[in-house]
């Protein structure tokens, strides 16, 4: 079974009426499942309302990007659906380097907020025995992406983490694999220009990492440039399966032995 393990249906850059027509895209395609994911707690309700259909499943969290609009308490009030069965992890949580800090924030101020939130989703994915969906990106270098580690280092005993739409080298992969962690490929694998994640792509062993699209965003090849939608994480696993020179069933097989046993799926008895 193929997974989509990263998509937000709902996203602005899909219609608010459009999630039916994009569950039956994907289930044409093959995706057997797929993983929406709250990135506010505005967005958590239609989330979860998705997750109604017993081929979705949903993440709540609080993006990076969103710190400065979220409450103190944010992550508190997400602790309100963890026993939602439609819930199976905590995310899309982490750090953003890249976007500079909004107005009336310093940068400083804005990154240590970051990591406060993303500390705070450990505590609770630990507390309740979820894992956790991380976001990092840097303009430059990879301080983003060290500070995650940093922080889930202290937690990896407790609870696991993805590093979701992995575009780094692989010795920063293996780094998350030798603590319990995961990393996701997304569209860009599929780029001609990625050679570094390609390479990291090819030396992940089997079980260590999952595909997803995160849609509406970064269209794999040959959509690339366009909207992106769950269907088209296809496109990504067979780049994938040629790539490492598998079947696209294996990789479709064991892509999906890893979002099972790394996300909760649990019968929400509707």
């Amino acid at each position: 079974m193929l997974i989509d393990s990263h998509c937000h249906l709902a996203s602005h850059g899909f219609a608010e009426n459009e999630a039916i027509a994009l569950i039956e895209s994907a289930a044409h395609a093959g995706v057997g499942k797929l993983i929406t994911l709250a990135t506010s707690l505005g967005d958590v309700p239609a989330n979860l309302l998705f997750a109604e259909n017993p081929t979705v499943h949903a993440c709540i969290g609080i993006h990076p990007c969103d710190v400065h609009h979220a409450p103190d308490d944010a992550v508190e009030q997400l602790a309100a659906f963890t026993d939602d069965p439609r819930v199976c992890a905590i995310g899309e949580t982490g750090l953003d380097y890249y976007h500079p800090a909004p107005d009336g924030w310093q940068e400083q101020a804005f990154r240590q907020r970051q990591r406060d939130f993303l500390r705070q989703h450990f505590h609770l994915a630990a507390a309740c025995g979820l894992n956790v969906v991380i976001h990092t990106r840097d303009r430059a270098g990879h301080a983003s992406f060290e500070d995650a580690l940093d922080i889930y280092q202290e937690f990896h005993k407790r609870t696991r983490a993805v590093f979701h739409c992995f575009i780094g080298p692989w010795e920063n992969a293996k780094l998350v694999i030798n603590l319990g962690g995961l990393v996701s490929f997304g569209g860009v694998v599929t780029f001609k220009n990625a050679r570094d994640v390609r390479d990291t792509a090819l030396k992940c062993p089997a079980a260590s990492f999952m595909v997803e699209t995160d849609s509406p965003y970064l269209a794999p090849e040959p959509h690339r440039g366009k909207r992106n939608e769950p269907a088209f994480v296809r496109h990504t696993a067979a780049f994938l399966a040629a790539l490492r020179n598998e079947t696209f069933e294996e990789l479709c097989r064991h892509t999906a032995a890893c979002a099972a046993g790394f996300f909760r799926f649990r019968s929400s008895g509707k």
